[in-house]
């Protein structure tokens, strides 16, 4: 019997690159697995080797590439390597809400909680397309070759064709439902934990501008501190001269302008790891050229009017993490509802459709199928009974970690209350410290200049007023402080560094001069 062979595909005929492909990339991976085994070591990071060619022979490190500071502007230089344009040229005279902005466009925490936030929005947008028919569309060819048996002569074929299946969950009892609540919940999660993360930034950035406002102000006191020495040194001198006082006297008071010089330069030292850390606050190097705004009127101390109670009940009510907390605990109960719907039945349809065609053949045929389906989960080895009671225990814990929290939130609101208040008491005591200490220091330079005083009282003066300098000073760095915590606390701190706490200005506690 004579077999004519099958016509070889032509070149130009779209069989050709279904047929021929197959073989091409056999080649190529069967060349690969050749050159693979050649290698003489596994490939490594950039032009050095995986891992050292011998055992006594330590691995070499590929050659380091340009630093990405070094390539301003391109993909990879490290965030704040570039100041904002409408910044720069405010450099020399920031604010605080000019710090606020920057800490909230450079630090990697916020950008850290947007991208989870975002991510989260996807993946419910994941789960709501369990609502919609999955439709997905396929094409197939396959070269078959049968062999002879039974009389038969072996017989070589390609069937090729497109086809189309359609899926669509119908009805269930809860466990879509389940999952899409979960998610969406999630979303909320995330969008909350941005929100608190932002709250976090700002508390941050503006703790760092107060105590580098605090320093500068120190140092100015203990310069302050050095012209009072200064003057009590030419007052000893002067009465040395004309012969009523001793050497001690001078040897005393050069001792005082020797040791507020000592503290001024270590208020000085202060004073620039307190700039460093401010600029790393903002998310910038350490070493940039900036300076805060020395003409800018300083907050005026005040009195919250709202009771702890009710900043108590507004935290609980808005603040970002505990709502985030809360959404936490309804994504477990909605895990909850999702593993119970899984032990319970489902409807779905289901169909396929295609056309199939036979090469060398003229014309094909089509092929559809139909069906509606009932799921009844009957037994997996209690695997569903066991996910439904996991989802509820971690329901239960989610649900205690947010009461949990809500507790910590009233403490938390109550300390930062009580510590504002103590805070405002020292501010008003600090000031009639230093207003003491500067009539103390008046009488005392006069008592020694008539003669009718002692450099020791003169130097314990002095003392003094030094010491009311640096009271008043880190007394109100504490208010400041005390008041943006409670804002952080209370939840009513903005991305601006307002507050929408109500203050009553306090008029027995002034505002010292910058």
């Amino acid at each position: 019997m004579h077999r004519s062979p099958l016509p070889r595909p032509r070149a130009g005929s779209p069989l050709a690159p279904a047929v021929g492909a197959p073989l091409a990339l056999a080649c190529w991976a069967l060349a690969g697995l050749l050159v693979g085994a050649c290698t003489p070591s596994l490939p490594g990071p950039g032009r050095a080797p995986a891992v050292s060619p011998r055992p006594g022979t330590p691995w070499t490190p590929p050659p380091p590439s340009p630093p990405a500071a070094e390539r301003p502007g391109q993909p990879g230089a490290p965030p704040g390597a570039e100041l904002p344009a409408d910044l720069a040229q405010r450099l020399r005279q920031l604010t605080i809400g000019d710090v606020v902005d920057l800490a909230l466009r450079n630090n990697p925490a916020t950008r850290e909680a947007w991208a989870n936030a975002r991510a989260a929005s996807a993946a419910y947008g994941v789960e709501r397309g369990a609502y919609y028919p999955q439709l997905d569309a396929e094409m197939t060819v396959n070269r078959v070759k049968t062999a002879p048996t039974g009389g038969r002569v072996a017989v070589q074929q390609t069937v090729y064709g497109p086809a189309a299946t359609l899926t669509w969950l119908l009805f269930d009892l809860g466990g879509r439902g389940g999952a899409v609540e979960a998610a969406r919940q999630a979303l909320l999660a995330a969008d909350w934990t941005h929100n608190a993360t932002i709250s976090d930034v700002v508390l941050g950035a503006q703790v760092a501008f107060y105590n580098y406002l605090a320093t500068q102000a120190l140092v100015a006191a203990q310069r302050a501190t050095i012209q009072d020495a200064e003057a009590n040194l030419a007052a000893a001198q002067a009465r040395r001269e004309v012969g009523v006082a001793t050497i001690a006297d001078v040897l005393q008071a050069q001792t005082a302008l020797s040791q507020a010089r000592l503290a001024f330069e270590t208020t000085e030292g202060q004073r620039q790891t307190a700039r460093g850390a401010l600029a790393v606050a903002l998310g910038l190097p350490a070493n940039v050229p900036y300076d805060i705004d020395s003409l800018s009127t300083p907050e005026p101390i005040g009195v919250v009017s709202d009771s702890v109670e009710a900043i108590i009940g507004r935290a609980v009510a808005g603040r970002p993490d505990l709502i985030a907390a809360r959404a936490s605990a309804a994504e477990a109960a909605a895990r909850v509802r999702q593993a119970r719907g899984a032990r319970l039945p489902s409807l779905a349809v289901t169909g396929t459709g295609g056309f199939t065609y036979l090469a060398g053949r003229s014309g094909g045929g089509s092929n559809y199928n139909v069906g509606v389906g009932l799921q009844l989960p009957l037994f997996n080895g209690f695997a569903r009974e066991f996910q439904q009671r996991q989802a509820e225990e971690l329901a239960d814990a989610a649900a205690a970690r947010a009461r949990s929290l809500e507790q910590q939130v009233t403490y938390q609101v109550f300390t930062a209350y009580y510590a504002l208040q103590t805070a405002n008491r020292r501010v008003r005591s600090a000031a009639d410290l230093m207003a003491s200490a500067q009539q103390s220091l008046e009488v005392a330079s006069a008592r020694y200049k008539a003669g009718v005083g002692t450099v020791l009282d003169l130097l314990a003066a002095q003392s003094a007023l030094a010491d009311a300098r640096a009271q008043q000073v880190q007394a109100r760095l504490a208010w400041q402080t005390s008041l943006a915590q409670l804002a952080h606390d209370a939840g009513a701190l903005d991305e601006r560094g307002g507050t929408s706490l109500r203050l009553t200005t306090d008029s027995l506690a002034p505002t010292p001069p910058r």
